[in-house]
C-alpha cells in the first residue's frame, strides 16, 4: 500500500496530554519558548539546537514537519497538556520504513515539565499508535549512551537493549565520538 494512504490520526489523547501535528499558526511561538527556554538541555544531546533557532527558522522547521507528516515520511506531534494547554515538547514516529513496516521514535521535552512521567506518557500513546493503527511490526529507540533521562523512557516501557554502538555518532556539538543505544519493541 501506498504511505499515502495510510489514515494516520492527526491527534491522540491520553490520560494528561494531547498530541497533535504541528499545522497551527501558532505553533511556532510555542515551540520557539520552549526550545529558547530548555536550550541548554536540548544542545547536549541534538545537534539541530546548538543555538536557539529564530521565530521564523521554528516556523520553518514546524512547516517542514507538517510535510513529512503529509507525506507520511515522519509523524511529528506537539504535546500539550490537557488541562492547561501549555506545550510541554514533541515526540514523534520517523526513519518509517512503510515496506519492512518499522519506525524510530524520537522525543523532546521542555525542560520545566521534565520529570512528571509525561513523554512516557506520550511515547506509550505512540508504540499504541504505531502497533494496533499502523501495524508496525518493530519500534525502535535510539540515544546517546550517557543520556540517562532519554535511555529511562524506553527501559520504563519494556524496550530491549539489543546493544550499543561504539563510537557510533558524534556528540550534538560535534566535537568527539560517542556510544549509541538500540531499544526496540517486536509485535
Amino acid at each position: 500500500m501506498n504511505p499515502m494512504l495510510v489514515d494516520v490520526p492527526l491527534q491522540l489523547e491520553t490520560d494528561r496530554l494531547f498530541l497533535r501535528a504541528p499545522l497551527q499558526a501558532t505553533d511556532g511561538d510555542v515551540v520557539y519558548l520552549a526550545v529558547r527556554d530548555s536550550i541548554h538541555e536540548l544542545k547536549q544531546w541534538l545537534s539541530l539546537f546548538q543555538t536557539t533557532p529564530t521565530l521564523e527558522e521554528t516556523e520553518i522547521l514546524l512547516r517542514k514537519a507538517h510535510i513529512d507528516f503529509l507525506k507520511r515520511k515522519s509523524l511529528r506531534y506537539l504535546i500539550f497538556l490537557k488541562d492547561t494547554n501549555e506545550f510541554i515538547g514533541t515526540a514523534s514516529l520517523h526513519a518509517i520504513d512503510w515496506e519492512i513496516s518499522k519506525c524510530e521514535i524520537g522525543y523532546w521535552m521542555n525542560s520545566p515539565f521534565a520529570g512528571n512521567g509525561y513523554m512516557t506518557e506520550a511515547v506509550k500513546e505512540l508504540i499504541e499508535l504505531g502497533f494496533q493503527q499502523l501495524k508496525f511490526r518493530r519500534i525502535g529507540i535510539r540515544c546517546e549512551s550517557t543520556n540517562y533521562k532519554s535511555r529511562s523512557i524506553p527501559e520504563r516501557l519494556g524496550f530491549e537493549l539489543e546493544g550499543t554502538l561504539r563510537n557510533e555518532d558524534l556528540t550534538a556539538d560535534g566535537n568527539k565520538l560517542t556510544d549509541i543505544c538500540i531499544y526496540s519493541l517486536i509485535k
